[in-house]
């Protein structure tokens, strides 16, 4: 081994490895993890090589090793960004023992990333694959860790962003004691070609894939109304909405939108609209909360030159600006009296009067109104006419807020990534899995709209060709308590940050540990309202540890 070359601590990536029992998840910074027994997965990897090969099989192995190499390169930067190059580089091998793949040993490290030139050497003792191969077929002829060598090629790859092939020179699989390796540029290999089939198969698919996200994203910057522009979904509760969305858009009905604020109703208004046989026409949006009391008339149904003070000419309204298209007024719970009663009349005859005219004009006009306030408690309260209220609830559709489809967060979250990463020219990798699980548990009180600004805030402040991690979608939301890897390999406790910073307080400010644990009993026996086993169990006690504690404690105090 290269003198030279000594492992860094590793505390920095143990703290990127954490345990969440109470949520069942495994981390890897933002990667969620799983602990799979190797057994489980030697008998995939015989049964893999049984059914379809070993070529292809070696195939399928090394490309899954070489996902999580690319994978764990990303924490190489962000981890140790401000060491040398080889202590980044380490972190490598480190992750890869940490996640129980082998002993690794490095021999030799020569690279130089500008200039593309890369020569490393490892050493592994107990890999699980070479065991795993043995196993199954005794000693073979050829070297059998394809699902590590895929790891350490894709890490070096991504490190170096060129195609480094790490081969095996010695496997303990072929009879050797240890497995070694080395890695350099694909091309530095005699035989390098006959290798790139285990890496760049896919190499077309992946680009047409990409070129498939930027069309559509292309599409949705265009064409943002196009079938409602953000209509996405298929949870029960919003495949409702949609189906009566879509059975209405062949009709003239009158439609009511209810739903909470945010959860998109004007864009079911847009896909009604461009469903149906206005779709040529107009859409005309008008939100009545918006508009002052004085103005809502004028706005919606036009003034005739010198209607009042100010009026220097006649002016179309809302009404006529639809014209064979579809008018839709949002909060319509918001309009005042007056104006409820001239909406009433265009719905029943048809025709508007503009401010300061005598006669009527007839109107070919879809109305489409949606409110986020009970109407039916507004009729009751004498703020909503109960005719008008009648003849707009003829067909009413509730949209689901988004904390009940839940199983469309993440289908939305893509859809606006696709539009923004568009919009602000940004070239991301999604979201990381924290990411993902920190959107499906969040409680959405805005809705689809919430949804769009954090996706949209997530894409700023995320780093081109990175993922958008959850501390750019919530900043200010705190950690639960997570199990981390002590030196020994434990399981040891880590308390969240703001716990931390309690302590820290407590600390500075002096107090006493005798004081300290007097107050925390007494607390937890008041919490559970002088029963001593519920406030055991909020102390992580036994019961009598905590009669125990209180008598002591009692003894010190008539001392």
């Amino acid at each position: 081994m290269d003198p030279h070359l000594t492992y860094p601590p590793d505390n920095d990536l143990r703290r990127l490895l954490r345990f969440e029992p109470h949520s069942g998840a495994i981390w890897l910074g933002e990667r969620r993890m799983v602990l799979l027994h190797t057994a489980a997965l030697t008998a995939l990897r015989h049964d893999l090589i049984t059914s379809v090969g070993k070529d292809h099989a070696r195939r399928l192995l090394t490309r899954m090793g070489y996902a999580c190499g690319l994978h764990d390169a990303g924490f190489a930067a962000k981890t140790r960004g401000k060491k040398t190059l080889e202590d980044m580089f380490l972190v490598g091998p480190q992750l890869h023992m940490l996640e129980g793949a082998a002993r690794v040993t490095p021999v030799r490290l020569e690279m130089d990333a500008a200039a593309g030139r890369f020569e490393g050497v490892f050493r592994w003792d107990d890999s699980w694959e070479a065991h795993a191969h043995r196993l199954h077929y005794g000693v073979v002829d050829e070297p059998a860790c394809w699902t590590l060598l895929g790891y350490a090629s894709g890490y070096g790859s991504a490190f170096m962003g060129r195609l480094i092939l790490f081969k095996e020179i010695k496997c303990s699989a072929c009879g050797d004691d240890h497995c070694l390796i080395e890695g350099r540029p694909i091309d530095d290999w005699p035989d390098g070609d006959a290798h790139r089939q285990y890496f760049e198969d896919d190499s077309l698919l992946e680009k047409m894939a990409a070129l498939s996200q930027q069309v559509e994203a292309l599409k949705n910057t265009l064409e943002p109304a196009e079938s409602g522009g953000m209509l996405v979904g298929s949870s029960p509760g919003f495949q409702h909405a949609h189906d009566l969305m879509r059975r209405a858009a062949a009709t003239q009905v009158t439609v009511l939108l209810t739903g909470e604020t945010g959860v998109g109703k004007e864009r079911f208004a847009r896909a009604l609209h461009e469903h149906s046989e206005r779709a040529a026409g107009p859409f005309v949006a008008v939100n009545c909360a918006a508009l002052p009391a004085e103005l809502i008339e004028a706005e919606l149904f036009g003034v005739e030159k010198g209607a009042f003070t100010g009026a220097h000419a006649a002016r179309a309204g809302r009404f006529e600006r639809a014209e064979g298209g579809t008018l839709f007024l949002d909060e319509v719970g918001d309009m005042p009296l007056p104006a409820q009663a001239k909406l009433l009349r265009v719905l029943q005859e048809g025709e508007i009067e503009r401010l300061g005219s005598e006669s009527a004009r007839k109107v070919n006009v879809r109305l489409v109104t949606a409110t986020n306030v009970n109407l039916e408690a507004a009729v009751e309260r004498g703020q909503f006419r109960r005719d008008l209220f009648y003849r707009l609830n003829v067909y009413p559709i509730c949209i689901p807020p988004l904390r009940e489809r839940s199983s469309d967060i993440e289908p939305l979250a893509q859809h606006l990534l696709a539009r923004f990463t568009a919009l602000h020219q940004k070239r991301l990798g999604g979201f990381s899995d924290r990411a993902l699980q920190a959107l499906t548990r969040h409680s959405w009180p805005g809705n689809v709209r919430e949804l769009e600004n954090l996706v949209e805030r997530g894409v700023i402040l995320a780093a081109q060709g990175g993922v958008i991690e959850a501390e750019h979608l919530f900043p200010n939301q705190s950690e639960p308590a997570q199990d981390g890897i002590d030196p020994q390999g434990r399981l040891a406790r880590r308390a969240p940050e703001d716990e931390l910073r309690l302590c820290a307080q407590v600390l500075d400010a002096g107090v006493p540990i005798e004081t300290l644990e007097a107050q925390v009993l007494a607390l937890a026996v008041e919490r559970s309202r002088g029963n001593l086993a519920g406030a055991a169990r909020l102390l992580g006690l036994s019961r009598a540890q905590l009669a125990y504690r209180l008598k002591r404690q009692h003894q010190q105090e008539a001392d």
